[in-house]
């Protein structure tokens, strides 16, 4: 909506008009000849009302409420629209002539709607509804041409040169940290760039709470304070996390709370004892959107999930999933995304590093309506609001940050096994990465396609770390019944990203879900590997059986070429691949190529085919493969992984090694 809760106000405003009295009364019976009582005059009537749409008020000062008849005894209610069952009493501390003044009752939360009710006896009146708002100075003037004013402070002292936003308007904070915004209030809220080296207080468990919502419409003048707190994170880690897909299905959320949420809580204890700040950053498709409503499963239920991570700060993408499915229109689909987590994009800052979140689904959703799902189609692109909005917000940084970029659909595609630069994914991706140009190192973090990809542009100051999913293939290896692990389509086993920040130094690995960090590849001897019916599918009927051929890509021949296939998920052209055969002095050659991963065909497709379904999701072909040919079936390997940071991964290979849906 436009103007969030503008309706509601007026709807309130026009049942419940100022002026009108509701008393009780009876009413005779019919046929009674008894004549009916005499109504007494109502003495309850308060005239001349005035009530703002809006109360700004501190801790300490009361509310005036403007009208003439009130009298001692008055009660006043303030009864919540959002929960009508919900009401405060008070009564005024000062009686005056045309008006009273009251204090606000402590129940009385910031930001939500109530309905002022004065109550005499037995009687009653309406005299309107407001938004109460608690402000640090009710004495900040307007200017000509704001809508939005406020402080950005610290225990009640401002703080200068803090960026604020309406998604629109940039700003900043002057020296005693008081902002205004020319705000048209399209969005519905204001946000505050988180400067380094401070957090914003207010949280909704793991949820920062860095925006808050505007009541009023662009004529109306509201008040918007952001309070922080002072913490020391230049040293700190962001684990980012792709693609959860909560749905309430294929036993999602048991494998979720037991395999992701020890894991991530495991790392999280582990850096905290360390002295290291913490946060987290998903890359969207946090729900799913193709059964909110069937399986009642939508982003309330995932912040219940998230809040289940150990205490941290974490940041959210919106993915292309997380659209209400009913709704055509890309604004609108959004809104159960945007009222209960807030804007989906906006900037913040961590120590030294400038973070942006940026929403690049375009919704389309052909067919969609009230109580129908529609196709759930979309583009990849970055809306043109967003890219002027991202100019402004990138004119406060200097080029030498370091600038974090996390979105949902890919930037770039999966780049060949020939390192040939790819094409872009989004339809405006030459735009964004001109935007980004002038900065010394930017990373953009993605999810989407569930798989491990990097590609590096203008000459490697700007690079893309597609990450594989939580959820794997869509939770189903690790489901009830499924090969009891958990593998994303490209062979990467689950995992996230972490990202160790130290001022403006960054390093980064993927975290395997359920491993050690040093689990960086997996090798298979192809003597071993043999995709098979009896095998792998033994009661797939004869329609089924015929598929598996298809589903293959090949495995299901024998190889007898002495042939070693190694999967470098976390690879980018700054990792070196070394193996050598034991008792032999010169390295095999390795040679990278695309290629499926076979332990996936056989946790996926095979176990599909195996109940008589089909497949819903190939094995990805990429490129992060690497092949040798050793030189006997049964001779040791040593395989020597280096990431871009000098950190070595081995493996002892003792062959011939087997093919299990637990191999490692």
């Amino acid at each position: 909506m436009k103007y969030r809760h503008l309706f509601l106000y007026i709807f309130a405003l026009l049942l419940f008009s100022s002026g009108v009295s509701c008393s009780k009364s009876t009413s005779p019976d019919v046929g009674d000849s008894t004549p009916p009582p005499k109504e007494e005059p109502a003495t309850l009537r308060i005239t001349d009302i005035s009530i703002p749409t809006i109360y700004d008020r501190n801790l300490t000062t009361e509310v005036k409420i403007k009208g003439k008849g009130f009298k001692t005894g008055d009660i006043i209610v303030f009864n919540s629209i959002d929960n009508p069952s919900v009401s405060v009493n008070t009564t005024p501390t000062s009686i005056e002539a045309d008006y009273i003044t009251v204090r606000v009752p402590s129940g009385v939360p910031d930001g939500s709607r109530y309905r002022l009710i004065a109550r005499r006896g037995n009687e009653s009146q309406v005299l309107g509804a407001t938004v109460f708002n608690t402000v640090l100075r009710t004495d900040i003037p307007d200017q000509q041409g704001k809508s939005i004013k406020g402080v950005v402070h610290v225990g009640g002292v401002g703080l200068a040169d803090v960026v604020v936003s309406d998604g629109y308007d940039v700003t900043k904070t002057d020296h005693d940290g008081v902002y205004y915004l020319s705000s048209n209030k399209r969005t519905g809220y204001v946000f505050v760039s988180i400067p380094g080296n401070y957090e914003i207080k207010e949280r909704n468990g793991n949820l920062p709470k860095f925006y808050k919502y505007l009541h009023g419409t662009p004529e109306i003048v509201e008040t918007v304070d952001f309070e922080l707190t002072a913490t020391n994170n230049e040293n700190h880690v962001v684990l980012s996390m792709a693609d959860f897909h909560l749905a309430n299905r294929n036993d999602d959320l048991a494998q979720y709370r037991t395999g992701f949420l020890t894991d991530i809580n495991g790392v999280i204890a582990s850096y905290k004892a360390a002295g290291k700040k913490v946060y987290g950053l998903t890359l969207g498709d946090l729900t799913w959107d193709l059964y909110w409503y069937s399986r009642n499963f939508s982003i309330p239920q995932y912040v219940t999930e998230i809040n289940r991570v150990d205490d941290i700060h974490i940041f959210n993408v919106i993915g292309n999933h997380d659209n209400d499915p009913y709704f055509t229109n890309d604004w609108l689909s959004e809104n159960p995304f945007r009222n209960i987590l807030g804007p989906t994009y906006y900037s913040f800052n961590l120590g030294k590093v400038h973070y942006i979140v940026l929403d690049d689904t375009e919704w389309i959703n052909t067919g969609g309506g009230s109580g129908v799902i529609g196709d759930r189609n979309y583009k990849g692109k970055v809306t043109d609001d967003q890219m002027a909005w991202l100019a402004k917000d990138l004119a406060t940084v200097e080029s030498s940050t370091p600038i974090v970029l996390a979105t949902h659909i890919q930037l770039n595609n999966a780049p060949p096994s020939n390192g040939s630069t790819p094409g872009y994914r989004l339809d405006n991706g030459p735009e964004l990465v001109s935007a980004l140009s002038r900065f010394n190192e930017v990373h953009v973090l993605t999810g989407h396609t569930h798989v491990n990809y990097k590609v590096e542009r203008n000459s490697g100051k700007i690079m893309e770390h597609n990450t594989a999913a939580v959820c794997g293939t869509w939770w189903w290896t690790g489901t009830s019944g499924g090969a009891g692990n958990q593998i994303a389509p490209d062979g990467s086993p689950t995992g996230y990203g972490v990202w160790e920040m130290n001022g403006t130094d960054i390093k980064w690995f993927y975290k395997s879900i359920g491993h050690e960090k040093d689990y960086q590849f997996r090798s298979y001897d192809l003597n071993s590997v043999l995709v098979s019916k009896t095998a792998h599918a033994p009661n797939a009927n004869s329609t089924y059986t015929a598929m598996i051929p298809s589903y293959s890509f090949g495995f299901d021949s024998p190889n007898t070429n002495n042939e070693v296939l190694i999967n470098v998920w976390g690879y980018d052209p700054q990792w070196t691949v070394s193996v050598t055969e034991e008792g032999k002095p010169t390295p095999l050659t390795v040679t990278r190529l695309n290629s499926r991963d076979p332990l996936h065909i056989i946790s996926y497709a095979m176990k599909r085919l195996n109940v008589n379904a089909t497949p819903t999701f190939d094995s990805n072909n990429t490129s992060h493969m690497f092949k040798v040919k050793a030189s006997a079936p049964n001779t040791t390997l040593n395989i020597q992984v280096t990431d871009r940071f000098g950190r070595v991964y081995t493996e002892t290979m003792t062959r011939p090694k087997a093919f299990t849906y637990s191999m490692k």
